[in-house]
């Protein structure tokens, strides 16, 4: 019989101290990781990709492009946005941030990269 989430909390509620509640606290947040891990594995170079609604700052969302490498930690990805993209990044009054000259066809976006859970993959 499976565990619900009433016997989880259950549980919680007879711990005698803070460590033993700091303990179940450090589990969930390994599975919290596991489970954003295995949720963006599939996100890699050389992917298209939008960026969702969750980024800040607001300028930046629905931008497409192509996902570059990923940071050490498996967080973060490079991002090169894709013509259309990088024009209307170039043209949109909010942009006070990055600075994309005129030539430029595509622009990747400086930094540490996108977070790879502010990124939508794009079926081709």
């Amino acid at each position: 019989m499976p565990i619900g989430i009433d016997d989880v909390r259950a549980f919680i509620q007879q711990l005698p101290d803070a460590a033993a509640i700091a303990q179940v606290q450090e589990a969930a947040a390994r599975r919290l990781g596991e489970l954003d891990k295995a949720a963006h594995d599939d996100i890699t170079a050389g992917r298209r990709a939008r960026i969702n609604d969750s980024l800040r700052p607001a300028f930046l969302r629905r931008l497409t492009g192509t996902v570059q490498e990923r940071n050490r930690a498996n967080t973060r990805a490079g991002f090169l946005l894709d013509e259309d993209s990088t024009r209307l990044l170039r043209t949109d009054p909010r942009n006070n941030r990055y600075r994309i000259p005129d030539e430029s066809r595509r622009y990747r976006l400086p930094g540490s990269g996108i977070p790879v859970s502010c990124l939508d993959l794009i079926e081709d």
